[in-house]
């Protein structure tokens, strides 16, 4: 058992290595590429199964007591995390496999892949403060180089204004946990959680939480410090945009949940903020969408507007709200990196991101049309997909807990999203392309890539039509954080305490 809940970091830490070591022989690193990845998908998928028993796995590195060792953690939203972290690696590995013109890109591109996953796996499970500073330092090195992968101006420049907010939110965190540590003693976050209900810490560990809160919300793109996700992931290699569109603000989404409800579960003051940002981060991003020209750029807003409803959920805090806040989680990550595969795919057929640019795709790729529709329909919330059910269970909790303003502008989002989707169809797909068929290239090598967007478009309609099972595991999951007795439980229990 120990074996497995350590298998998220080191899956993808033992491919990182493998892919490094064979990185001059592309198939064979392409090899372990796609094996160590769908290792980790299945092993994730296993660790769902058992979190779906009501189990918490815990264990303590090197059987020290908490505080002193480090504490690994699985319930069941860590577990669904890492699910979906595998799947989405694996379906960046495999759309990776499509011809590329620049090969000397994809040598580089599978070690660094898994270690931004060992980054991201490891945020997932870890239980203590500090670690899950060290698992974010992991995934930016690897986000770092990812984003440059392939070089050019426009490239380099996006990724400064990447580095620069990220690390101040890194520094950020890394002050925070500083205050936390000295004002409480611990670092791990079930004692830290027990001290808080008891009333045992300081005023200065409730300004480290500020702190802590301030530096995710950066890195979860929230109103009013989103705007280096939108001069960024544009700019990235198709597969490594899509990989950030579908995990890295949801880290910061995840720490969010489970800081806030391990230590402030019932402090009405940070819920009221949050309800209040929630709602600026769902207006600002949807209308900043519409002003953009270029699909992806056009996607990257709208990554921040439906963060705003994930953190609505949390705002609002009532089962139900988490439960809405974990669906949306798990259906967002799917259908945002399959949208950002797919812009990928539209800009080298057409020979620009720039809708004016573009077009003519239904004629050209009628399949593509189709594959876009999926994803682009749930993400505006359009029944029966996965996002219509993400985005019902969000407005409902938040009608029941009277929350009227916040219900409005979810709706409106949604709104204004299906007109951005519309925008992108009418004018890449739709339209005929400015330069005739003369303008548009081959889909010659882009079969890998086509697997990978059509799986995610099939998930999105998997889980949209199989709703049930999957809220009763979100409302599982809600009611796990929103109680967190048993989290703390398992910890102190492995701890030995």
């Amino acid at each position: 058992m120990n074996a497995l809940i350590i298998a998220p970091i080191l899956i993808p830490l033992a491919t990182l290595v493998l892919t490094l070591l064979a990185r001059r022989h592309g198939r064979i690193a392409t090899f372990f590429s796609l094996a160590g990845a769908t290792a980790l998908a299945a092993v994730g998928l296993a660790l769902v199964v058992f979190a779906a028993e009501g189990r918490i796995l815990a264990s303590q590195a090197g059987s020290w007591a908490a505080p002193y060792g480090i504490s690994v953690v699985i319930d069941r939203l860590s577990a669904a995390m890492v699910a979906i972290t595998g799947i989405i690696g694996l379906a960046t590995v495999v759309f990776a496999l499509a011809r590329d013109d620049d090969p000397a890109r994809s040598r580089g591109f599978h070690p660094l892949v898994h270690g931004l996953l060992v980054g991201v796996c490891g945020a997932f499970i870890t239980g203590d403060v500090f670690n899950l500073y060290v698992w974010f330092e992991v995934l930016l090195v690897g986000s770092f180089a990812l984003l440059v992968l392939g070089g050019g101006k426009r490239r380099l420049s996006g990724t400064v204004v990447y580095v620069v907010l990220n690390l101040v939110a890194t520094m950020m965190f890394l002050l925070a946990a500083g205050m936390l540590y000295g004002a409480s003693g611990s670092l791990n976050m079930a004692l830290l959680a027990q001290a808080f209900a008891a009333g045992e810490v300081p005023a200065t560990a409730h300004a480290a939480v500020v702190l802590m809160l301030t530096a995710f919300s950066i890195k979860a793109a929230l109103f009013p410090v989103f705007g280096w996700l939108p001069a960024s992931y544009h700019v990235a290699w198709t597969p490594v945009s899509a990989l950030f569109a579908g995990l890295l603000t949801k880290v910061g989404v995840y720490a969010l949940i489970r800081i806030v409800t391990l230590f402030w579960p019932d402090a009405g003051i940070a819920h009221e903020v949050l309800l209040w940002v929630a709602c600026a981060t769902m207006l600002i991003g949807v209308l900043g969408a519409a002003a953009q020209v270029e699909v992806r750029r056009i996607l990257s807003f709208h990554i921040v507007s439906q963060v705003g409803y994930m953190i609505l959920g949390l705002a609002i805090a009532t089962p139900l709200a988490l439960a809405g806040a974990v669906f949306y989680l798990i259906h967002h990550i799917v259908v945002k990196a399959n949208l950002f595969f797919i812009g990928g795919i539209a800009a080298r057929l057409t020979g620009s991101e720039r809708l004016a640019a573009m077009g003519g795709l239904y004629a050209r790729a009628p399949w593509l049309a189709l594959l876009f529709a999926i994803p682009a329909l749930s993400l505006a919330g359009i029944p029966p997909l996965s996002g219509f059910w993400a985005k019902f269970v969000l407005v409902k909790a938040s009608l029941d807990a009277s929350a009227w303003i916040a219900a409005g502008v979810a709706l409106l989002t949604g709104i204004f999203t299906l007109l951005s989707m519309s925008k992108i169809w009418n004018e890449a797909f739709l339209k005929p392309h400015p330069a005739g068929t003369a303008g548009m290239r081959s889909t010659a090598g882009l079969r890998p890539a086509l697997w990978a967007v059509t799986a995610l478009a099939a998930m999105t309609v998997a889980i949209g039509l199989a709703a049930g099972p999957v809220m009763d595991y979100a409302v599982a999951a809600a009611e796990q954080l929103a109680a967190p007795a048993a989290y703390i439980d398992a910890v102190v229990r492995a701890g030995g305490h």
